[in-house]
């Protein structure tokens, strides 16, 4: 049952409309959105404003997601700091906050693992809308699933939104910018796109059959050659998923941590930023 994006006609209105928002919340991110327009600074609407594009599913989250290029990320705090808003560079690896009162924006310029950093493919790829009446660009489904992909926190997992997306766009999508997006972290599309076979079984077929040939032919590859594994010795991926449900394994089993640079993205400072961070929240 293909809907690509027939369903969010239906959700459009509310989710962009910003009818569960107080005047005053809803204000201030559409002047968020306008001073970054003016101070030239490009950005995407991503979060349930995009999700409800995409798929028609409506959510009322309490904040709001804007997506920035890195090498503009400090240009987009200055302009809300100089705005009024209070800001602070959250975790300086991919997130800030914008501020007033109790309302607050995300500005995000990665994802909290370092691996889907917003670069200028986000936008050429973006599709324009109108959010709280402000024309936008939302971020693309593809970089959205990509994101969203790692997010399997337990307390969080994002599954259920990557199998929407793919029920409501799978004929749209780019799939062999999916395959380059996730590069050597194949394994985790494959996953999802496994899940949504179960998931919707009467469905499974909308995956591209040559998308999941390249994918398990992959998987039976390496099973069948484990030289093709060379180098990954002692490699614990688990965290680039979580930044709790691993802690032991790279901090008393001797496992190294994939998010660590050179492997991964990430400093050995954000990394331990981005754990005390989820101690401190109960998570890990």
């Amino acid at each position: 049952m293909a809907t690509s994006l027939a369903t969010d006609q239906t959700a459009k209105g509310n989710s962009s409309s910003g009818e569960h928002l107080s005047e005053e919340t809803a204000d201030f991110y559409r002047r968020t959105m306008r001073k970054l327009e003016q101070a030239g600074v490009r950005f995407l609407v991503g979060g349930a404003y995009a999700y409800a594009r995409y798929t028609g599913i409506v959510r009322h989250t309490k904040d709001f997601d804007i997506f920035v290029h890195h090498r503009d990320f400090d240009q987009a705090l200055d302009v809300l700091a100089k705005a009024g808003y209070q800001v602070e560079r959250t975790f300086p690896h991919w997130l800030g906050k914008a501020y007033e009162g109790d309302a607050f924006v995300d500005l995000i310029f990665s994802s909290g693992n370092g691996i889907a950093e917003v670069d200028d493919l986000w936008f050429e790829k973006a599709v324009d809308e109108e959010v709280l009446g402000v024309p936008a660009k939302l971020c693309p489904a593809e970089e959205i699933i990509w994101s969203k992909s790692f997010i399997m926190e337990r307390e969080r997992f994002d599954g259920g939104d990557i199998s929407h997306l793919i029920r409501s766009c799978a004929e749209s999508l780019d799939w062999d910018r999916l395959l380059q997006r996730f590069a050597e972290h194949w394994r985790v599309l494959l996953t999802h796109l496994l899940l949504f076979g179960y998931i919707y079984p009467g469905e499974a077929h909308r995956i591209p059959a040559r998308v999941m040939e390249d994918l398990l032919g992959r998987a039976l590859g390496e099973v069948r050659d484990p030289s093709l594994l060379q180098g990954v010795e002692g490699l614990c991926r688990g965290t680039v998923l979580s930044r709790s449900q691993y802690l032991k394994d790279v901090e008393e089993w001797d496992y190294r941590d994939a998010r660590e640079k050179p492997v991964g993205e990430m400093s050995a400072k954000d990394i331990e930023v981005w754990t005390e961070a989820a101690r401190e929240e109960g998570v890990a």
